[in-house]
């Protein structure tokens, strides 16, 4: 299975589930969690995976599950 195929899967799957009550402060909490090990980390990999992992999870838990997309165009539409 090729790397595009499997993103196109799991995002088609993380669609189709119902949110359960406060996943975005779970999400929010594990970002947290990670950019606060990044910051501690020894090795220069592992702090740059933890910071990466940890940004991405804070901008999904602020953008939700439709990430900047519908965040844009929200934004886009109040203008007009």
């Amino acid at each position: 299975m090729d790397a595009k195929n499997f993103i196109h899967k799991a995002r088609v799957a993380d669609d189709r589930r119902a949110d359960f009550p406060g996943e975005h402060w779970v999400v929010l909490g594990a970002g947290l969690l990670l950019l606060l090990a990044a910051s501690r980390g020894r090795s220069f990999v592992g702090r740059a995976v933890a910071g990466t992992l940890g940004s991405a999870l804070v901008g999904r838990a602020a953008a939700g599950r439709g990430g900047l997309e519908r965040l844009v165009k929200a934004v886009s539409g109040a203008r007009r």
